[in-house]
């Protein structure tokens, strides 16, 4: 294999020492500048740190994260505008919880405006969820605190204000969210080494080396050069014989197909909310916005391999699959094995023991067109949904629109109802693709939480539309409670 700095590496960066040539979307019809190809030395994967811990006087793990502006240097002697969480200039740490803590997530925000910190994935109170309902104003600091309850999963977190979620996860406000169980599934744990993080955003800059924020598409904002941790043309040293890769697709609008170089099989052992039953043989796995998959890569000794983005199909006419970057092919990460590797044990035939969802219950049918849900669009004081706790119901999304979109629950669990997959083989989702002229069916069981007044979301996470209104509020209620008909004031932190 020749080496990556001729292999198009990620489209690479975008100009050689000294020199920012940045080409913007505007002019192209379908506003895709596609991937730069100008040649970049690799660089050394950087793996987000795990944010540190206490625990107070209650046994509470509590972890504190800091919103702030830095500045990052993703170009050769370029300077570029961004903000981070827990120090970091750009992203933020690896937040790690086990099932059965109780935690304490304190946000302090440093920014001149106010955000959010939402925790995606998570089974949260929605006093806790930091939607848009739960603002940090500047130099104040915000507090979420629950008992983990949930399997092992791969999850995230970002800001979620009302109309603004693009511009600040823009800006590099986003991190991952581990959770561990107390059921091992003999997979690569060694964080960093053979259980890797790999966050993948895209961004254009301008020709002073600050991100570009105009020029969006019918999509979103469509980036010209790849990160993978924040880094540009990274690489990764492996040690092990295998090693599992939990990838995010942070992407405002960008969906990539990964796949290894050769198209050679992974095995995917993970989706959203967390293991698979049983894992896959995949050739690659299709991640639209705000979704995650876990595969694990076997390697040999000295065979240096390529993970890649391939292009792919979304359903959607030509114009519009370019627009959400799914024609183009690019690398992500290259592998580098060493000569003597460690032995991985073999990937377990079970990887979990949740029972799936039982199908039945009331089914709720939502239309998405023109960026809007069911004709509508946001409305912060508005209450569109009631569902009772814990209930089972096949929700229904129809997209009538020309354009892709993608459906995410707050504090849900999904399983998608396809044709060939039974019951106990379902994929666990909280975010879920809806191409142009279909319709997805999903079982979603939302709760335990409760509360009468204070509403969850849900939206598109091709942010632009989640900007532009494509979302609705529900409130989870228990036995008993009666749901508030409207909102009064936004802050319920």
């Amino acid at each position: 294999m020749s080496p990556l700095s001729r292999r198009r590496f990620l489209g690479a960066t975008l100009a050689a020492a000294g020199a920012v040539a940045v080409s913007s979307v505007a002019g192209c019809a379908n506003g895709n500048p596609g991937i730069r190809d100008l040649g970049a030395s690799p660089r050394p994967l950087a793996i987000p740190p795990l944010a540190p811990s206490t625990r107070d006087a209650a046994g509470r793990r509590v972890v504190e994260l800091v919103a702030a502006p830095g500045t990052s240097s993703f170009l050769p002697g370029v300077a570029t505008p961004t903000w981070g969480y827990g120090g970091l200039p750009f992203g933020g740490p690896t937040v790690r919880v086990a099932r059965g803590d109780d935690v304490v997530l304190r946000v302090t925000n440093r920014l001149a405006g106010t955000t959010t910190t939402h925790w995606h994935g998570a089974s949260v109170p929605a006093r806790a969820d930091g939607g848009p309902h739960q603002p940090i104003a500047p130099g104040a600091t915000w507090e979420a605190s629950w008992r983990v309850d949930q399997p092992a999963a791969t999850l995230w977190y970002h800001p979620h204000p009302h109309g603004q979620t693009e511009r600040h996860v823009l800006r590099g406000l986003f991190g991952l969210f581990l959770v561990d169980d107390d059921i091992p599934a003999a997979l690569p744990s060694d964080y960093g080494v053979d259980d890797v993080p790999l966050v993948l955003t895209d961004r254009s800059f301008a020709p002073d080396g600050s991100f570009d924020e105009q020029h969006r598409n019918s999509v979103g904002l469509l980036g010209d050069t790849v990160l993978v941790n924040g880094t540009i043309a990274p690489y990764l040293d492996v040690t092990t014989t295998r090693v599992r890769l939990r990838v995010l697709n942070a992407s405002s609008a960008r969906s990539y197909r990964v796949a290894v170089d050769d198209e050679a099989p992974l095995t995917l052992v993970g989706t959203d909310g967390g293991l698979l039953p049983a894992p896959r043989t995949v050739t690659g796995v299709v991640l639209t916005p705000g979704e995650r998959a876990e595969v694990v890569v076997d390697v040999a000794p000295g065979r240096r391999r390529v993970l890649r983005s391939l292009s792919h199909d979304l359903g959607a006419v030509n114009g519009v699959t370019r627009a959400a970057g799914a024609d183009d092919s690019f690398d992500l990460l290259e592998l580098r094995p060493a000569a003597r590797l460690t032995t991985s044990p073999p990937v377990p035939a079970r990887l979990s023991r949740e029972t799936p969802l039982a199908e039945g219950g009331r089914t709720r049918r939502f239309v998405l067109s023109n960026n809007r849900i069911n004709g509508r669009a946001m409305d912060m004081s508005r209450i569109d949904e009631v569902v009772p706790a814990a209930a089972t119901e096949i929700w229904e999304f129809t997209n009538r629109h020309t354009l892709p979109h993608n459906m995410h629950v707050h504090d849900a669990r999904m399983q998608v109802l396809e044709p060939d997959v039974p019951a106990g083989e379902r994929a666990w989702k909280d975010t879920v693709a809806v191409p142009p002229s279909t319709t997805v069916r999903a079982l979603v069981r939302v709760g335990p939480h409760t509360d009468p007044e204070v509403p969850y979301m849900l939206h598109c996470h091709l942010l632009r539309h989640e900007d532009d209104g494509m979302m609705l509020q529900f409130l989870v209620v228990g036995a008993g409670q009666r749901a508030a008909t409207t909102i009064a004031g936004h802050d319920h932190g």
